[in-house]
């Protein structure tokens, strides 16, 4: 969550270096290498691949395109409305939970949604008022970050799915190198040489951050429900608001100044309230269902058929 949660401010701050396609291609090429050499030395790379390979490559296809279209509609927001918006991911991921791997809703949960969406619309009205003489500009990075929430969803409901054939580390070398090679025309490799010293420290952290980050969250989902994991995530727009007024102050014109005022806050607040009790609320409400059962593994369900709703798409 904490590394989630600095991200968006030194994102935003890494753009000034270096476009969108050459910072993520960065990132995937720093955390391919040094998860190529930390599963290299447990196991053999070329060993039992076979597996979910389509739900392998989907997971990657949906999480570089989570990379890209966050990155680009956050050079058109701030990292506050970006990682707000961004909850959107961590609804779909609790719903997905329930489609799929039988996790069921609460009247309490329900309760959450409703708050959630509630505090979405205090927050995004708003910051369209404040935005107002460039709403178009406001609208289409708005997009595109709904868009990347959308995308990691999917990945977080596969990579769950794909957890109980590969361990997560070797889940997330497949992603990671994928995304390398995928990017590599798109990028400009060579403007990492013009980098000052204040350049590699952010572009780093963004790149030692994805590590981190999806390390930890695909741990989290080995051992967690989907839909509890989304409930810690949840508080990652609080983090960010801190960190970004913080950055601002420390290095001005780093992050952009956020326009939120009591309205704004008490939008986001919601957000936040509702997608942790939309998440955790089964906890507070459920009387009687009993865990549900594992999803069928993946070579079960090709054996089986396709019939199975829960065989489908089961990070974002």
């Amino acid at each position: 969550m904490c590394a989630w949660a600095t991200l968006p401010a030194a994102l935003k701050a890494s753009l000034d270096y270096l476009d969108a396609y050459t910072l993520t291609w960065f990132r995937f090429t720093t955390a391919t290498l040094v998860m190529a050499i930390w599963v290299g030395r447990s196991s053999p790379l070329t060993r039992n691949w076979k597996r979910g390979i389509w739900l392998l490559v989907i997971s990657a296809v949906t999480l570089t395109a989570d990379y890209i279209l966050y990155l680009i509609g956050l050079d058109l927001t701030t990292p506050a409305i970006a990682q707000v918006l961004i909850q959107i991911a961590l609804l779909l991921l609790a719903l997905g939970g329930i489609w799929l791997f039988g996790e069921r809703f609460t009247f309490t949960q329900w309760g959450g949604f409703l708050t959630l969406l509630l505090g979405l619309g205090v927050f995004f009205r708003q910051q369209l008022a404040a935005f107002a003489t460039d709403s178009s500009r406001f609208w289409l990075g708005s997009f595109l970050i709904v868009a990347a929430g959308v995308a990691w969803a999917i990945y977080a409901l596969v990579q769950k799915q794909l957890l109980l054939d590969y361990a997560s580390n070797r889940i997330m070398l497949f992603i990671y190198a994928f995304a390398t090679v995928v990017l590599l025309p798109l990028a400009a490799p060579a403007t990492l040489g013009g980098l000052t010293t204040r350049g590699w420290i952010v572009v780093g952290y963004c790149a030692l951050n994805t590590l981190v980050a999806y390390g930890a969250f695909a741990e989290a989902l080995n051992h967690w429900e989907a839909s509890r994991v989304s409930a810690l995530l949840a508080l990652t727009p609080l983090g960010t608001i801190g960190f970004g007024i913080l950055m601002e102050r420390l290095i001005p014109g780093s992050v952009g100044e956020e326009r939120l005022d009591w309205i704004s806050l008490a939008g986001a607040g919601l957000v936040v309230t509702g997608s942790i009790v939309a998440s955790l609320g089964g906890g507070l409400g459920r009387a009687t269902a009993p865990d549900p059962p594992n999803p069928t593994p993946i070579r079960e369900q090709e054996a089986i058929g396709t019939g199975r709703s829960q065989a489908r798409g089961s990070t974002r």
